[in-house]
């Protein structure tokens, strides 16, 4: 089965963020099918990273609804939206900011086991390892703080720690646009091969349209916190509908990324 005919994972229906008189995001509605990449873009403050914790429901919606594999995701129970967290996890943008300065590392990549339960000290501290080695990491970083590593070693911890409990879904928040440039590339490589590795689903959010058209399959465009255009990457890189994503892909520089 290809990507295009696989089936939906999440699915969102109807978004709305409002604060106040201003609605941040409006009227949004998107799927995700299982195993592909879907790129969210636009500028900043079109509504892009508020559309990903509604759909992990860090954050609660004013109106709309989401669904994950059948399950309601806004409708869960404390203990339901626990056993949705195993499957779902989140990258952020920072990867310093996403790090608690004074917990070590393998009890930064430990949380997971210790919120969720049901795990034991040695198999919990062998996972650690394990996924600390799928990012690149070895077992050397385990008593180490966040201060002693560079931003992109930050960054793979951060990937470590949303791969502990072995998720189907990660929402990627801008995950390399706080590295450098050949940082940010190591980092997008390993994303796409972990990605192969275990079938993964993203959401992968980004302003830059060279990007999204590397990584991902289909493609969202966000303008003042509403979905102006989607459609396969391609198609939508290559003839653009919409004015806003034609002067997006004019304003992106072409990516200086050196990827595989």
């Amino acid at each position: 089965m290809t990507v295009t005919e696989a089936q939906p994972l999440v699915e969102a229906r109807g978004l709305v963020k409002q604060y106040g008189s201003v609605k941040v995001v409006d009227d949004v509605s998107l799927t995700v099918r299982r195993g592909e990449t879907l790129g969210l873009v636009g500028e900043s403050g079109s509504g892009k990273s508020t559309i990903a914790r509604m759909l992990l429901r860090l954050i609660e919606p004013t109106a709309g609804s989401v669904v994950f594999d059948g399950s309601d995701v806004l409708c869960a129970s404390k203990r339901e939206l626990r056993a949705l967290r195993r499957r779902m996890q989140m990258v952020f943008q920072d990867p310093y900011a996403a790090l608690n300065p004074r917990m070590r590392i393998r009890d930064i990549v430990g949380e997971p086991f210790a919120i969720q339960g049901g795990f034991s000290r040695e198999q919990a501290r062998s996972r650690v390892v394990e996924v600390l080695h799928e990012v690149g990491l070895d077992a050397e970083v385990l008593p180490r703080y966040p201060h002693e590593f560079s931003g992109g070693q930050r960054q793979r911890i951060n990937i470590a720690r949303a791969l502990a409990l072995e998720p189907e879904f990660l929402a990627l928040d801008e995950p390399v646009s706080a590295l450098d440039v050949s940082v940010g590339a190591q980092v997008i490589n390993l994303l796409r091969d972990l990605q192969r590795r275990h079938g993964l689903t993203y959401l992968f959010i980004s302003h830059s349209m060279p990007l999204v058209r590397y990584l991902c399959d289909r493609v969202a465009v966000m303008e003042r916190g509403r979905l102006v255009e989607t459609g396969p990457v391609l198609e939508v890189c290559e003839r653009p509908c919409e004015p806003y994503t034609q002067r997006l892909i004019a304003a992106t520089p072409k990516m200086p990324y050196e990827l595989q």
